[in-house]
């Protein structure tokens, strides 16, 4: 039977390439920095790969342990989209509104929403999955949910959709970063050729990125780091990794706080607009159509539910 690693392993190389460090990472899981090395040593002997060059100051990723930390990588977030999956099944077992968010929308904007919901339908059971734009997509088209919301720009093929709220994506650097101190905003050409911190492919965020810099009429180069959600992302631009790009809604007390300092561009257009999205041909109804009454501004419960009667 062929070999697979265990999670725990596969954790620890994500960590030890976000953090820079064998130490930290092991910190963060929980464990001793000895046995942190060794997991990683045994990782090499069974995959037959040196992952870390171990020096005097510490470790270093190698070529193929940084690409095998994003294989990894994306291993952990299909693995959690299965837990979730699994969890929003049995919730949705008995909820009364399905609904899929991206990231960014479910943690910084849906809260709100729900809670202003349940003030008008105490009894209201809720399942929410929560994944990257192009999940959620497929999950309303598949009519696994009821209702999705989204941050991706652009055509949704087989979906109608309302606009909700507006974003706009920030590049962000520690205080530490060279552009930090710059004084002249930096141009869509240099931006894209400067390798970012990136959330992973199908996520709203790099997609209104990549198409921002492609309406600029510039490509950007391969992410420096690929992570699975914004947290990652910003966590590692705090830790001085690199520049990134991210929401306004992410990273708004880091700014307040001046923990992270935002750079100031020329030539693109970072704005977005996030979407509430269902199945085309049909019409939100009951909870569907009173939370998209509450996400989009000055709506009020019931109102755009009454509007479709009319």
């Amino acid at each position: 039977m062929t070999w697979r690693p265990d999670v725990e392993s596969l954790r620890l190389l994500v960590l030890v390439a976000e953090h820079r460090s064998l130490t930290a990472a092991a910190g963060e899981l929980g464990v001793s920095q000895p046995a942190a090395s060794k997991r990683i040593s045994m990782l090499e002997r069974r995959l037959g790969v040196r992952l870390l060059v171990r020096t005097r100051r510490g470790s270093a990723m190698t070529e193929a342990g940084e690409l095998l930390a994003g294989r990894a990588r994306r291993v952990l977030d299909e693995l959690e989209v299965l837990v979730q999956a699994a969890a929003a099944l049995r919730r949705e077992a008995s909820a009364q509104l399905a609904v899929a968010a991206s990231l960014t929308v479910a943690e910084y904007l849906l809260p709100t929403w729900l809670g202003e919901l349940r003030r008008s339908a105490a009894d209201l059971r809720v399942g929410l999955q929560v994944t990257n734009s192009t999940r959620v997509c497929r999950l309303v088209r598949d009519r696994a949910v009821d209702l999705g919301f989204i941050e991706s720009p652009g055509a949704l093929e087989g979906l109608e959709s309302r606009p909700v709220a507006r974003d706009r994506l920030m590049l962000l650097v520690a205080p530490g970063h060279p552009w930090a101190r710059r004084r002249r905003q930096l141009g869509v050409a240099e931006l894209a050729a400067t390798p970012l911190i990136s959330r992973e492919a199908g996520s709203g965020t790099r997609d209104t990125a990549e198409r921002a810099v492609a309406a600029a009429g510039e490509e950007l180069v391969a992410p420096l780091l690929e992570l699975g959600s914004s947290a990652a992302v910003r966590s590692t631009v705090l830790a001085g990794g690199g520049p990134a790009l991210l929401s306004e809604l992410v990273v708004a007390t880091d700014i307040a706080a001046g923990t992270l300092v935002e750079v100031p561009t020329i030539g693109i257009d970072l704005h977005r607009t996030l979407r509430a999205v269902w199945a085309a041909g049909t019409r939100p109804a009951g909870p569907a159509a009173r939370l998209i009454d509450v996400a989009v501004p000055g709506g009020t419960p019931g109102s755009w539910c009454c509007s479709f009667l009319r």
